[in-house]
């Protein structure tokens, strides 16, 4: 049976992303249901897929499975093949901690910098929370890179589930032109040179939805 992923806007929904380039990476087949966000009768529709009313949510037969890290987890069960964890015990277990301290913070960084696919870049004043976020973020790729990234240009060589989880960070810190040093910086040309950033990308600058507290810049909205 086909799995179907539901996700929110490309343009905007950064939880979306990280299963949507994780399957895609993986060469994972599914099938994709696009769910504009704020528009219209949205969150009834949610609701009857998931009591969460959110998405990302894949549909795999008789499961129902929402949070992005959540469905990363089943995926890597479902398809053990598909590398979505690392092999090695130590890289995986680092791979794990660092996926679910995305998931459970950088706030700041996530509320000043909203994913937005269409700005162009250009830098933003951020507070010190938000810089805060960004030294984290940038020393922990470094480390990734440094300790298990020598097997590929990804933070544990190949592109697995931390990668799909940091995606939509990757994204922002182009986008407000965040300062990182050299090594997080090749790693975000690596993301976003993948065939998968791109054309969820190419896809999202077409939408034609808009999300007012979405753009930074409102009530102008920017566009490349």
């Amino acid at each position: 049976m086909a799995l179907t992923l539901v996700i929110g806007n490309k343009n905007y929904s950064s939880w979306s992303l990280r299963p949507w380039i994780a399957m895609k990476a993986a060469g994972i087949p599914f099938e994709e249901r696009l769910i504009p966000l704020f528009h219209q009768d949205y969150k009834q529709r949610l609701l009857e897929l998931s009591p969460a009313g959110k998405v990302p949510i894949l549909i795999d037969g008789e499961a129902r499975v929402w949070e992005s890290l959540a469905i990363l987890e089943h995926l890597a069960e479902r398809f053990p093949q598909s590398g979505l964890w690392p092999a090695d015990p130590v890289a995986r277990a680092h791979a794990r901690a660092i996926s679910a301290e995305m998931h459970a913070g950088f706030g700041p960084l996530r509320n000043e910098c909203p994913m937005n696919m269409w700005r162009p870049i250009k830098a933003c004043d951020l507070s010190p929370e938000a810089q805060a976020n960004v030294r984290r973020i940038d020393a922990m790729w470094q480390e990734c890179r440094q300790r298990f990234g020598a097997a590929g240009p990804f933070l544990f060589g190949s592109f697995c589930a931390a990668d799909a989880m940091y995606a939509p960070v990757v994204s922002r810190l182009v986008t407000y032109a965040a300062p990182v040093g050299p090594v997080s910086r090749a790693y975000m040309e690596a993301v976003t040179g993948t065939a998968a950033f791109a054309e969820w990308k190419a896809a999202g600058v077409r939408e034609p939805w808009l999300i007012a507290e979405d753009e930074p810049d409102w009530p102008t909205v920017l566009k490349a």
